[in-house]
This record gives C-alpha cells, structure tokens and sequence, in this order.
C-alpha cells in the first residue's frame, strides 16, 4: 500500500512538474553547425535578457542531414519548437505536410516587405509559413595587392572583365580561383552569380515559369557564353580543383579574383595580410541597369506541434526586430537581414556588397521557386552542364538546349 501510493505520488509529481519544465524552454533546430557559438553566447542572451523565463536552446544538425532528420523528427513527433528554415521548395513541403505554423499578421512580420517573403510563401502567396531572416549576395572577391600592383581597376562591363583577366594572366597571375571538380560552383558562384545582367532579373526568371521565355533564348545562352570564355582563364588542373582548394588558391594570393557570394567574407578575413575587395557581376555594356543575385538563404519557423507556441511566437517577433538584425547582420558576416530596418553594416567588404542593392535591382537563383520541382532536377542539371561548359567540353548552344529539353520533358508550360 505504502508502495503504491509513493508511485502513484511519483506519477502526479511528473504529470503536474514535466508541463511547467517544457514551458520555459524553446528548442531551435538549424543546419547552421557555424552559429552555435554565436546563438549561446550572443543571441540567445540577448533575447533571454528582455524576456526572463524563457530559456533557448540551439541545436544544430549538419547541413547535409539536416532536411532528412529535420523531416523524420516533425514526422515523429520530436522536433524542436522552432525551425530554420531553407527557401522555397523545402520548406513548402513541411507547410503542407502540416508542419509549420502560418505567420501572416504575426508580431514581427510587418517588418517585411513582400518581397523578402517570397520565399516562404505558397505558390499562390496567400500563406507565409516562416519569418525572412537572411540573404547573400553573389558577386566576385578580388585581391587589392595585385590589382594595385598591376594597376588594374575592378571591371564594369563584360568587355573591361575579360580585359583585366587578360591582364592578369599576362601579368603571370592566376586570373581566378575557380575549379569545376564540386560542380556546384559552377552554377551557383558562376551561373546565376553573372546570369541575371543577362536575363533582367526577375523578368527573365518570371518568365521561364511562365512558359514565355525558354533557357535556349538568347539572354541565357548569352550567360554561357560568358561562362564559356571564363573558363579559357581557369586554372590547369581547374577540373579537379574542388572548392576547399579555390579558397586556399585565393586565400594564398595565388589568384586574383574568386567568383562566390557573400557568405565567404568572413573565410577570408581570417586570412593576415589579404586584402579584400568586391565587384558586382559585370553588365554587357556601360549604362546597363544591374541585377545581383540576392539570394534569400534562411528563414525561421514554427514547429505546429510545440507544446510552448506561446513562447515561440514571442521567440519569434525577437527574431522580427531590429535588435536581431542588427546582430545577425554584424555576426553572421555576409549573411544581410531582409527586414526593414535600417541597419549599418560595419564590415567593408559585407557592406560594400549590401550597398549594390541602392544601384541593383535583387533576383534569386532562377530555378529555385517551381523549377526544381520535376526529373531532370534542374538544380543537378545546372552543376553538370555548367561544369561542362566551363571546362570546354560543352558549347555555350548545345548546353543550353540541353537544360530546355530536361526542362520541358517535365515541366508543361515549356511544352507549348
């Protein structure tokens, strides 16, 4: 008897004790491994200073398993309260799987403007599902030593590009740090890096969706064709360079220009003695309007099983603030809040690169909304062919009607 009621009494204990223990706790889960430190010692009590009581945890997963064990813990039942979120595709598919909170008119998301939230929408944009938190931008690094020794001025156009790179060359410097041996460099850090000057934007990407414009018209093989001569100036070797080894080549000095985004800012400036500096992709004449590739890269959402939704939502109107972007943006170097707030980059490489959005007009990489969706994958489909044409063994035409012909076989607006 004496038993019985201890263990009952141990029972009513646990029940009435595990509810209050859960609703001081949030549990963030990411694939950003890289921002641990600065979530537990920095973000993290900055939200926990004005809101005492609740407690965050950050746990992050590798970014390679992070969307197959993200999905088998929603699915389970034992996934944390909040969700870092990928853009487009993936995330849409936890939305409609039941996974994730809608967040339209939720404390925090006024302070962004449509466009940011493009990426966690659906198709249709009637429902955001996670709140905008950062985006990079592409465009190319360049060493200022040996742009200063050889005299040589950032390029604006295409022509000015290839001249400095000639330049260089004949200058017995490296031209670029580039390799096609990982592939993905080659669409993301090449492609849709100098593409959209050649595609207008968003027009160009608005209308492959559409069906109005194809990716053998000539805007897009114009691109190719750009890439096609860049790959006259790589590297020997260039097709087993992978892109560990470009970092290291340009980190060295042993190249002089390095096509990537933002988010390598902060690799770089770990480097003593490099002096860095950025140029935005070239446009096909002077006087052309420009376009960069402003990629929304993450964003956060709310898993629709937390037991401490009350806490969550106010975790997450933290994250709408000008306090986080503000942090966010001067931590994470390279990584560019999408609020509205004013924020002043203090990086000069970072802000440099942010300050193209006053004179650019901002795209996204043109198949990341709805082009991925079918086989061929588009995304793959971009690696290979790219890859191919910067190593010289596919022509700028044939590659093109290579990635319209995966596409069409799929995809009906293209079918027309």
């Amino acid at each position: 008897m004496q038993v019985r009621r201890i263990v009952r009494n141990a029972l009513l204990t646990a029940m009435f004790s595990a509810p209050a223990a859960q609703a001081g706790t949030l549990v963030i889960e990411s694939w950003r491994v890289d921002d641990k430190t600065l979530w537990e010692k920095v973000l993290l009590p900055a939200f926990e200073k004005s809101n005492p009581g609740i407690e965050v945890k950050f746990a992050p997963t590798a970014p390679t398993e992070y969307d197959s064990s993200l999905a088998a813990r929603l699915a389970g039942g034992t996934a944390g309260d909040l969700i870092a979120c990928r853009p487009f595709d993936v995330s849409l598919s936890l939305y409609k799987k039941g996974h994730l909170e809608k967040l339209d008119g939720k404390a925090g998301m006024q302070n962004f403007a449509p466009t940011s939230t493009v990426a966690w929408q659906t198709d249709d944009a009637k429902d955001t599902f996670c709140m905008p938190v950062a985006s990079v931008i592409h465009g190319f690094l360049f060493n200022k030593k040996i742009f200063k020794k050889l005299n040589l001025q950032p390029p604006k156009t295409v022509d000015e590009f290839f001249a400095v790179l000639e330049a260089l060359k004949k200058g017995g410097v490296a031209p670029l740090a580039l390799g096609t041996a990982d592939q993905w460099e080659s669409s993301q850090m090449v492609y849709t890096n100098i593409g959209p000057n050649f595609w207008r934007g968003e027009e160009g990407r608005k209308a492959l969706i559409s069906g109005k414009a194809k990716l053998t018209d000539a805007p897009f093989v114009e691109a190719l064709q750009f890439e096609q001569r860049m790959g006259t100036y790589l590297s020997k070797g260039a097709s087993a360079q992978t892109y560990g080894d470009s970092q290291n080549q340009f980190a060295l000095g042993r190249a002089a220009i390095y096509p990537t985004g933002s988010w390598d800012i902060s690799y770089f400036g770990q480097t003593p003695g490099l002096e860095l500096g950025a140029f935005p992709p070239p446009v096909r004449k002077a006087g052309d309007p420009c376009f960069i590739s402003d990629h929304m890269d993450i964003g956060i959402g709310i898993n629709k099983k937390s037991r401490n939704k009350d806490d969550a939502f106010k975790f997450l109107a933290w994250v709408g603030s000008q306090e986080f972007a503000d942090i966010y943006t001067n931590r994470v170097t390279g990584f560019f809040s999408l609020s509205n707030h004013l924020i002043a980059v203090r990086d000069p490489v970072a802000k440099q690169m942010a300050e193209w959005r006053s004179s650019c007009a901002s795209t996204i990489r043109f198949n990341a909304q709805v082009l991925n969706r079918g086989q061929p994958s588009m995304e793959s489909e971009l690696w290979n062919i790219n890859a191919q044409v910067l190593n010289g063994k596919l022509a700028p035409k044939d590659a093109a009607t290579k990635l319209q012909n995966g596409f069409a076989k799929w995809y009906k607006p293209q079918q027309k």
